[in-house]
């Protein structure tokens, strides 16, 4: 990965987590000990946070940036929310992000290898 182009995807990361109001805490850095070299981690408190972080301009902006320069990518939307229906919520925040957004489609389905809830369907 070209550093320049590197280090511009991690500072827009890490803007994510600093603009992105519904954003409680994060954190962007290496990946020690895995498979990956970097890892960002968001925390928000509810759905309705989940879906401002999800779609904020700045996140687009950043899958813009960092997606292109990515050779694989994991997604995983971890919750304490009990309620039953709360991975079909998720879930429909993806498939509208994706559903309105073709281009984003296309940089995802540029990717190597993709995994997690954050999928496109196919």
């Amino acid at each position: 990965m070209h550093r320049h182009r590197q280090s511009n995807a991690l500072e827009h990361l890490r803007r994510m987590g600093r603009e992105i109001e519904a954003v409680q805490s994060f954190c962007v850095g290496r990946d020690v000990g895995a498979e990956f070299d970097y890892g960002a981690m968001f925390a928000v408190k509810d759905i309705e946070g989940y879906r401002a972080y999800m779609h904020a301009p700045i996140h687009r902006e950043t899958d813009s940036v960092s997606l292109p320069i990515l050779d694989k990518m994991i997604s995983q939307d971890l919750t304490d929310d009990e309620d039953p229906a709360i991975g079909a919520q998720i879930q429909e925040i993806h498939r509208t992000r994706y559903a309105n957004d073709p281009e984003l489609v296309a940089l995802v389905d540029g990717l190597d290898s993709y995994t997690g809830s954050g999928r496109p369907s196919a």
